[in-house]
């Protein structure tokens, strides 16, 4: 099965604040972007969710629009940021980012998820999803299609985050 990953719309945060399992609304509804997005999107037989807000609402909006139910998937979900989320970037700890820099994987200095369990969580999701027959819609979080495209283990191996409301095709 073919997989199309679609970041989620704009949520209502402040700029430079962490956030990941934070269950934020959509800055605006779906419906101001939904008909240009379905034009763009690929036709899809099945739409799956990350169950927070920001992703479930469009998911819906979508799958409304096309016919189709939407499944909510937690194993799309973005990076579990434990005690750093909700706080501004520039108000972490240096030394908790020089620590999660030193061992990109496996580091936890927010007493969260590691950057190798989100990307062991996606990538088990995706095997599920490819399994099915047709093509996917997988509406996510940046982190997380950052994770299914990483080439390696260094931060310089995984790609930019897509903006807002864009979405790739594996």
């Amino acid at each position: 099965m073919a997989l199309t990953l679609l970041r989620h719309l704009r949520p209502v945060v402040a700029p430079g604040i962490c956030y990941g399992v934070t269950d934020l609304d959509l800055a605006e509804a779906p419906a101001a972007a939904l008909d240009a997005l379905l034009a763009r999107l690929p036709p899809a037989s099945a739409i799956a969710t990350s169950p927070l807000r920001r992703c479930r609402l469009l998911a819906e909006a979508i799958g409304e629009a096309r016919g189709l139910p939407v499944l909510a998937d937690p194993r799309l979900m973005e990076m579990d940021f434990g005690a750093w989320e909700g706080v501004a970037w520039n108000d972490i700890p240096r030394a908790e980012l020089d620590e999660w820099a030193a061992d990109f994987l496996h580091a936890r200095p927010h007493g969260g998820e590691s950057v190798a369990q989100l990307q062991a969580r996606t990538r088990a999701a995706l095997v599920d999803h490819r399994a099915r027959a047709g093509h996917a819609l997988l509406v996510t979080h940046a982190g997380v299609i950052k994770a299914a495209l990483a080439t390696g283990p260094r931060a310089e191996d995984w790609p930019p985050a897509l903006a807002f409301g864009e979405f790739v095709t594996i």
